[in-house]
């Protein structure tokens, strides 16, 4: 009999798929791609070698086998969970001063910290949200002990740990991009994003216009809401009443990002390491999971 490995990291995906039905919000929970979470359980049925699913549309529904391996899933996660807590020293206390845009605060950090916090209880992690340009002086200087940041061109340092894919949206009914010339929601001047979306266009020679701008992922989502404008953001911050504009409506692709982690020099205690090798571990690149064919199309 030959013997398999499970990923608890796709235990995890399966068993939040299955409580929200979507692949979209479980992406958002995990901190994740949809690509890397569609990638996973794909991964999942060939590992087990049975369905999982019955792909009804964009209902998920479970087969008989997906139901046995969503019961043992919800039991070796709890019991990884609780291994994981008991063996997290108790001795680990302190705070730690994390800085992070609110995009990534919002859509990639709330499951990592929730799960470390259960982890490392005696830790407190202080969140400071802003722009990653400052963020990044800001954890040179000392002031903050460990940055998760987005790559700009002009940064040195850091460790790679992530790469986004940047998707132009708008609100689920706005017609926004069919505008000439187009408007747009941005971050201020100075931001990758930003830099992207207008090289993008003026390669493609569309006009454009800025009809927005945010330092705050909230004052794009309004803007791209309201029908005012389309906006560009890294993929996993699709949300509910957003929708994706593909390139078959006109507006030609972007590329990828890369966050980097950064960890002052200075912040060298226990807490501080705890925290900043959680997120490398949880963050880490998902080229694992590619070349593993095309992925499965759940809701």
């Amino acid at each position: 009999m030959n013997l398999i490995s499970l990923d608890i990291r796709m235990l995890r995906s399966l068993i939040s798929v299955v409580e929200t039905g979507s692949i979209t919000e479980t992406a958002r929970r995990l901190g994740r791609t949809q690509p890397a979470i569609t990638l996973q359980l794909q991964r999942l049925e060939e590992l087990t070698g049975k369905q999982l699913f019955e792909h009804g549309g964009r209902r998920l529904i479970l087969t008989d086998d997906g139901t046995t391996v969503l019961t043992y899933a919800k039991s070796i996660l709890r019991l990884h969970d609780e291994l994981i807590s008991q063996l997290a020293s108790q001795e680990i206390e302190g705070q730690v001063v994390l800085g992070t845009p609110d995009l990534y605060a919002a859509f990639m950090l709330p499951q990592i910290l929730s799960v470390f916090r259960k982890s490392f209880p005696r830790v407190q992690v202080e969140l400071n949200c802003a722009l990653s340009t400052p963020l990044v002086g800001l954890v040179k200087r000392g002031d903050v002990d460990i940055a998760l940041v987005t790559r700009m061109n002009d940064f040195t340092g850091g460790q790679v740990v992530r790469r986004e894919q940047l998707v132009w949206m708008t609100g689920e009914q706005s017609a926004a991009h069919l505008e000439r010339p187009i408007p747009l929601a941005l971050l201020p001047p100075g931001n990758i994003y930003r830099d992207y979306a207008i090289d993008t266009l003026e390669r493609a020679n569309l006009r454009w216009r800025i009809a927005c701008v945010s330092e705050s992922v909230g004052g794009l989502q309004a803007a791209a809401f309201a029908g005012m404008a389309v906006t560009v953001l890294g993929r996993s911050a699709l949300v509910p009443a957003m929708r994706e504009i593909g390139p078959n409506e006109g507006l030609p692709p972007l590329p990828k990002i890369e966050l980097l982690l950064y960890k002052s020099s200075g912040a060298t205690s226990k807490a501080a390491t705890a925290l900043h090798d959680y997120l490398a571990h949880y963050l880490r690149l998902d080229e694992e999971l590619s070349g593993r064919g095309a992925p499965i199309e759940l809701g």
